[in-house]
């Protein structure tokens, strides 16, 4: 099985995983993944649509499993065998505000326990780290602030929606006026001093 990374938006593969997913037989992904691969999938290629996430281990051996934005941000390569990098979401923003990869920590609060993953991004925080945070649709930013309030934590919380669509948005906030999301697909980031 080989996963690849098909980035976080359209334009953001990289040549080496056009150059995988032109040669490939079999590819499955998410329908965000398929439509973001689509003009380099090659005519003749069985393309399925993941609908169920816990059967990947049930692919074929010769499978290319699409992952967007980075397979090791995603999470889906940990699936075992050849992983083909991606750009992922975090990149793309770390990028657009000039901020230090050097200094990030990934914090993945989707499908998590809440409270857990907004107490690890502040201690993150606190650490003089800079947290990007995956979040899910149902991602609470009004805990996020009340728990910054509680612990009189004060930073920049950067929302980043559709990066590297043309819809993209990136606006700013703090704890008082936090930013709002109009998106199901966001990442937030926190940084002190910025």
């Amino acid at each position: 099985m080989m996963v690849v990374g098909v980035g976080c938006g359209p334009g953001m593969m990289t040549v080496e995983a056009i150059d995988r997913l032109r040669k490939a037989s079999k590819i499955f992904g998410s329908a965000r993944s398929i439509e973001l691969a689509g003009e380099y999938i090659p005519s003749g290629c069985a393309v399925t649509a993941i609908e169920d996430y816990s059967r990947l281990h049930e692919l074929p051996e010769d499978a290319v499993v699409l992952s967007t934005g980075d397979p090791m941000l995603a999470g889906l390569g940990l699936l075992g065998g050849e992983v083909v990098p991606g750009i992922s979401s975090m990149q793309c923003a770390f990028s657009r505000l000039r901020l230090p990869l050097t200094q990030a920590v990934v914090v993945d609060a989707h499908g998590k326990d809440a409270e857990a993953a907004m107490t690890e991004m502040l201690d993150e925080l606190e650490r003089g780290r800079i947290p990007f945070v995956l979040t899910g649709p149902d991602f609470d930013l009004d805990a996020l602030t009340a728990m910054m309030t509680k612990r009189d934590i004060e930073c920049t919380m950067v929302l980043c929606e559709e990066l590297g669509y043309p819809n993209e948005s990136i606006s700013f906030g703090n704890a008082e006026h936090p930013p709002m999301a109009s998106s199901r697909l966001f990442s937030l980031i926190l940084a002190n001093g910025r």
